[in-house]
């Protein structure tokens, strides 16, 4: 008896070490980090962000990333949608096939996915060339460093995680609802509606919403893609730190991109209920 209870006490103090070391890391990697970009943001008081936000820029940016935003979250719902509800409802071999093809966009480099855009969408592209080869268009067309170019690279970069946060929730509903639905008269269109749609919203909504937060703080694709004409803010705050070398003005922007995650994710919080945006709720749709 005292052995099993020595055996369980070193396990505890085990488990407590790595959660101890996890810790650690997330104060080494998120927290002294973000400190430092706070700190030199207070450089100057708050100079620097009255400096940021007189910025026509800055000011500029953060509309573009504002659109981009919601651009790429309701292509992402909207493509995201019927793909997630094959994956769930479609048989075992479908399901893994729609499932493989979906992980392969996680197992490619950002940089690679966005660079095959821009080699897809230059002037001497596969859409160009398909355009001009099937007579649509006598000259190229300007399709790269647009906003629509990093609409595209955005939403087939992020809807993946729409995909999965919907295929989570329809997992969970059970199928006879729609059937029963079905049994009592309604048609096939009128039970998904009914019945379906409203019990995955919850999965849509956290989907959406964890895109919408991912699009605000990209730079890779839109640097490659929208290019310095349409800049985001990610590519505000990059200009700041790298080119003018204003890490205070860069940081304070830093800091109010976090600090509109943060209201973005209170209002989520306050007036969705931010544990059923999450998908965080216990009971399940079927019960």
């Amino acid at each position: 008896m005292g052995r099993v209870l020595t055996n369980q006490g070193g396990g505890r103090r085990w488990w407590i070490s790595v959660g101890l070391l996890g810790l650690l890391f997330v104060l080494l990697a998120l927290v002294v980090p973000l400190a430092v970009v706070v700190q030199r943001s207070l450089d100057a008081g708050f100079d620097n962000f009255a400096d940021a936000l007189a910025s026509a820029s800055f000011i500029r940016s953060l509309g573009n990333t504002a659109v981009l935003a919601v651009g790429v979250t309701l292509c992402s719902a909207v493509i995201g949608y019927p793909y997630a509800y094959a994956m769930a409802r479609s048989g075992r071999v479908v399901s893994r096939i729609l499932l493989t093809a979906l992980m392969l966009s996680f197992w490619t480099s950002l940089l690679v996915r966005s660079y095959a855009w821009q080699v897809i969408l230059n002037d001497t592209g596969l859409v160009n060339e398909a355009l001009q080869f099937l007579g649509v268009i006598d000259e190229p067309l300007q399709l790269i460093r647009t906003p629509a170019a990093t609409l595209i690279g955005m939403t087939h970069i992020l809807v993946p995680f729409t995909i999965l946060a919907i295929f989570a929730q329809l997992r969970g509903i059970s199928p006879d609802l729609a059937i029963a639905a079905r049994g009592l008269g309604a048609t096939r269109t009128r039970a998904f509606w009914s019945v379906t749609f409203p019990l995955s919203l919850p999965g849509l909504a956290a989907g959406s919403l964890l895109v919408f937060v991912l699009t605000l703080g990209y730079y890779v694709t839109p640097q490659l893609l929208g290019g310095a004409g349409n800049p985001v803010i990610g590519q505000s705050i990059v200009e700041q730190t790298n080119a003018l070398l204003n890490t205070g003005v860069g940081s304070a922007m830093a800091v109010i991109l976090l600090l509109i995650v943060v209201v973005i994710l209170g209002v989520a919080a306050r007036f969705l209920g931010l544990g059923r945006v999450l998908g965080l709720a216990t009971e399940r749709s079927d019960r």
